[in-house]
């Protein structure tokens, strides 16, 4: 699984995790219904999470639509608006749980989150 945030937010470490949490579950209920035997390997080996970087939402966006082009599982995060950034503000693509090479000929080129 790989998520995908905005650089341009500028959000604190624990709101990124949060929203990077919420990308996580979402996928993985996805995942539960369209394709569970999918989900189950991917949680036999290990569950691995990349979190990489996108400019800005235009970023985001063409990430999600290249997803969902490919037919890889994904979500979008929107926050809710209580802490840090406005109500409806696009924080975290989740890619996957799916193919390793899937997913990576979409997000190879991004830098990891540091």
């Amino acid at each position: 699984m790989v998520l995908v945030t905005r650089a341009d937010l500028n959000l604190t470490k624990g709101k990124l995790a949060a929203q990077c949490g919420h990308a996580v579950s979402e996928c993985v209920l996805k995942a539960s219904s369209k394709d569970s035997r999918m989900l189950d390997r991917y949680l036999r080996e290990g569950a691995r999470k990349i979190v990489v970087s996108a400019p800005h939402l235009e970023g985001l966006r063409r990430i999600y639509g290249e997803a969902a082009e490919s037919g890889i599982i994904s979500c979008m995060v929107k926050d809710a608006g209580h802490t840090e950034i406005p109500p409806g503000t696009v924080t975290v693509v989740g890619l996957g749980p799916g193919k390793r090479s899937d997913i990576d000929s979409i997000t190879s080129s991004l830098p990891l989150v540091k």
